[in-house]
């Protein structure tokens, strides 16, 4: 497809200044021409008609493949729905009759698989929406989210010991979102604390802060820390995009992102919230 469309574009970009060549001999040669200012005028008319074509013969294609792509998305997205509810559903159903062990064991790890295949297909919702410029804010309550995030991490990373102090607090943001930065900031803390297995939580004030007691960062880590793709320690698993990810989710909704390391004490992030109006 690309390939052709690369060759549509070069043919007609050769065939306009083909164009522009046989017309400006016409007006100078042939006609004798001498008035610059109408030469001018023409010349400009032409490069800006020119521009159209190309422009629209370069896009049309482009938004008819992404829009297929988005409805492929769309409809794979919906297939999806049914049947890993019909799992879920009977899995439960059989876990209810089931004594022996290693049956219950099996509907476990089919529970466990159902679980991951949820998480994949709200992780695409929740792209086709970002790409749909859809209104994906919501009310929420953070001190719930920040629950299920560890409850989730534990599963993770069991030898952590997570001090959750969550004051009650309702916010107004992308929740999906806020979740991936949740987690790729515990994520980071963890990952970053070799000798430590304390992961400090805590909700106050509106700000929602994570501490860690890892290796932490001076103040010139610091300042690179949102580049895509660097990472500190190079020996870690990762592509070192987590943290810009965090500050373009903090800074498309207004949450103010800070970070207060130093080296060989630890990390703590810091997120402050708008405060809900009315």
């Amino acid at each position: 497809m690309f390939r052709n469309f690369r060759l549509h574009i070069f043919i007609y970009y050769v065939i306009t200044v083909v164009a522009f060549l046989a017309i400006s001999y016409y007006f100078l040669a042939v006609l004798s021409v001498i008035n610059y200012y109408l030469f001018v005028f023409i010349v400009i008319c032409f490069i800006i008609l020119s521009g159209i074509f190309i422009s629209n013969l370069a896009v049309a294609p482009l938004f008819e493949y992404v829009e297929n792509l988005q409805n492929l998305s769309k409809e794979t997205l919906h297939e999806l729905n049914l049947p890993i509810s019909t799992i879920v559903t009977n899995t439960q159903m059989l876990s209810k009759n089931l004594e022996d062990e290693k049956s219950i064991k099996r509907i476990e790890r089919i529970n466990s698989a159902c679980e991951m295949l949820k998480d994949r297909y709200n992780e695409l919702d929740y792209m086709i929406k970002m790409q749909s410029k859809e209104d994906i804010k919501e009310k929420f309550f953070l001190d719930e989210l920040v629950v299920q995030r560890v409850e989730f991490l534990r599963k993770i990373y069991p030898q952590i010991n997570f001090d959750l102090k969550l004051s009650k607090m309702e916010i107004f943001n992308d929740k999906k979102g806020l979740s991936k930065v949740i987690d790729n900031i515990i994520d980071n803390g963890v990952k970053y604390s070799p000798n430590s297995k304390n992961i400090d939580i805590k909700i106050e004030k509106n700000i929602l802060s994570i501490q860690d007691y890892g290796l932490g960062m001076d103040e010139v880590e610091l300042l690179k820390i949102f580049d895509n793709y660097y990472q500190s320690n190079k020996n870690m698993q990762g592509f070192g995009i987590g943290l810009s990810m965090v500050k373009r989710h903090c800074d498309k909704y207004g949450t103010i992102l800070n970070f207060i390391s130093r080296p060989n004490i630890g990390t703590k992030v810091e997120l402050k919230f708008k405060e809900i109006q009315g």
